[in-house]
C-alpha cells in the first residue's frame, strides 16, 4: 500500500492510476497528513462462484476410474 499526498496525486494522477491497475494495490491519498481517499483497482464482481475456475483447473487422472485399492467404510 502506497501513501501519496493530495498535491502529488494531482500532479501524477494518470500515472498512479496505471500503477494501481498493474500492481492491484491500493493507494491512500492524504490531505494535511490525514487519509481522505483510496485509489483501488477496478474488479468486476462475479455473479456466481459456480464455474469460476473453469478452464484453469486441470486433472491428468481419470476421476471416475476405480483406484484399485480396497477399503472398508462403516455406516
Amino acid at each position: 500500500m502506497q501513501i501519496v499526498k493530495a498535491s502529488e496525486f494531482k500532479a501524477k494522477c494518470l500515472h498512479l492510476m496505471d500503477v494501481v491497475n498493474e500492481t492491484n494495490e491500493e493507494i491512500i491519498i492524504t490531505k494535511n497528513g490525514k487519509p481522505v481517499s483510496r485509489l483501488l483497482p477496478y474488479k468486476k464482481q462475479v455473479q456466481s462462484l459456480f464455474g469460476l475456475d473453469k478452464g484453469h483447473v486441470h486433472s491428468s487422472d481419470d476421476l471416475i476410474e476405480p483406484v484399485g485399492s480396497q477399503w472398508d467404510a462403516e455406516l
